[in-house]
């Protein structure tokens, strides 16, 4: 090459901005609630409360209104979000058990595609060598706090240390009870619309209104991380995708397979590539948003987990994702066993309870001496109260099968598995359940028994 071009062409380069490979790649930043029902917030049709800044991730970006928690319990869930992996493969298929040793998470993927990988709030994982996350300070880690001051100070400086592109989990500890958190003043319990699913009594009512006043918080912290972003400058070079976990702790939320428990909020925005406004009934997963991110920040695809990415359903170019969506609760140690398995689509619904001829009970919130729990009221209600007699009985006396119609029967309040017209069809979900149970090295029954973790 000629000396006086070469020279040239070296000063021309010096001269150029330099923007480096990872400067280019977007950001991520996640957000989950603890215990939220989907239902109640404003972007999804719930008329108590108002969630104005989730609404504006709506708004802004893509709702989807068929993602499913496939545990309804946070470690579970948690660890299926950072792994790609149902429960029984990674490990953590009962509530605060650890995670099996030799599996890999999103701390050890995304690092591959050049992230850091921070959290803020609530962890709940184990073991640490599995889930290597930076923790973030700033937010409240102990779910059942009694209060939740937060800073945003923390994030701030991990969202602009360098030009490495990062994916920060934000992990709010709201709404989970003991709902003591936010103004519950001003909700009116006589005018909060209660679920269908609920016992109708004063209890209830004052419960539901501090539950309320925890998703208001919720909504504030979001307004707060989407100040930081814009503060920043990272808002629209970032992917931000909000999630719901699962249902709160009231009767046929958390800790069930019904679909208050398990149908979660999942709203993205990305203005680059996801149009404003727009909403899909594709059926997701949690599992499905690790290899959602990794296919988002341009990394290797992960050979041998369970979920499988929904980004182009994001990015408008796929309307259908998965055919069925499965479900796997065991109940110690949050009360006695009684391990349940579901299955469904996006109209039916299949509750296969593995032990129904014993009585479901959960310690924390069917604890007849809870103040922070409704139960006792249903209990109470259910003695002179004919309809909240079958409510209580109907949730603690299960049938071995249920069966839904989730599109005339979202709050599955009517069992159809004795009805003819359905055998088929309960006999071919029961067949996919059974082989998806298989494929994943369910034992059921036994998988509900007692632990240590190691």
């Amino acid at each position: 090459m000629n000396k006086f071009f070469s020279r040239h062409l070296g000063l021309s380069l010096l001269m150029l901005p330099t923007l480096s490979w990872a400067q280019e790649k977007p950001n991520i930043v996640v957000i989950m609630a603890d215990d939220l029902g989907t239902c109640e917030l404003g972007c999804y049709g719930g008329q108590n409360v108002q969630t104005p800044n989730i609404d504006r991730l709506a708004s802004e970006g893509i709702r989807l209104t068929n993602n499913y928690a496939s545990a309804a319990m946070s470690v579970p869930i948690r660890a299926s979000l950072y792994t790609g992996l149902y429960p029984a493969r990674h490990g953590s298929y009962q509530n605060h058990k650890n995670s099996f040793k030799n599996i890999k998470s999103v701390t050890h993927y995304l690092p591959e595609a050049g992230y850091r990988v921070g959290r803020a709030g609530k962890r709940h994982t184990r073991p640490l060598s599995v889930y290597q996350f930076e923790e973030i300070p700033g937010f409240e880690v102990n779910c059942v706090s009694t209060t939740a001051d937060f800073t945003t100070d923390g994030i701030e400086e991990y969202m602009t240390r360098d030009n490495q592109p990062f994916c920060l989990y934000v992990c709010s500890i709201h709404p989970h009870a003991p709902w003591t958190w936010g103004n519950a003043d001003k909700f009116d319990p006589d005018k909060v619309i209660l679920p269908p699913n609920c016992v109708d009594n004063r209890q209830t009512r004052e419960l539901f209104a501090t539950y309320l006043a925890e998703i208001e918080a919720l909504d504030i912290e979001v307004g707060a991380v989407l100040q930081s972003l814009e503060k920043t400058g990272k808002l629209d070079n970032t992917l931000i995708i909000f999630l719901g976990e699962q249902g709160p702790q009231f009767p046929y939320g958390k800790w069930t397979s019904y679909r208050y428990g398990q149908n979660s909020a999942f709203i993205a925005r990305y203005p680059d590539k996801i149009k404003a406004g727009t909403t899909s009934d594709a059926l997701v997963q949690y599992e499905d948003v690790l290899p959602t991110l990794m296919e988002f920040a341009g990394g290797d695809e992960i050979v041998g987990i369970d979920g499988k990415s929904c980004l182009q359903v994001l990015f408008g170019k796929k309307k259908e994702h998965r055919e069925w969506s499965y479900g796997i609760h065991n109940n110690i140690p949050e009360g006695t066993a009684y391990p349940i398995r579901s299955i469904q689509d996006k109209r039916y619904k299949l509750i296969v309870n593995l032990t129904s001829e014993t009585d479901y009970f959960e310690k924390h919130m069917m604890n007849l001496e809870n103040p922070r729990s409704v139960w006792p009221s249903w209990v109470k209600s259910a003695e002179t109260d004919t309809d909240a007699r079958d409510n209580v009985n109907r949730f603690v006396k299960r049938p071995a099968i249920e069966f839904y119609d989730l599109q005339k029967d979202p709050w599955e309040l009517h069992n159809l598995a004795h009805e003819k017209k359905h055998v088929k069809r309960i006999a071919h979900m029961r067949t996919e359940l059974g082989s998806w149970m298989n494929q994943q090295g369910d034992k059921g029954i036994a998988m509900d028994v007692e632990f240590k973790n190691k």
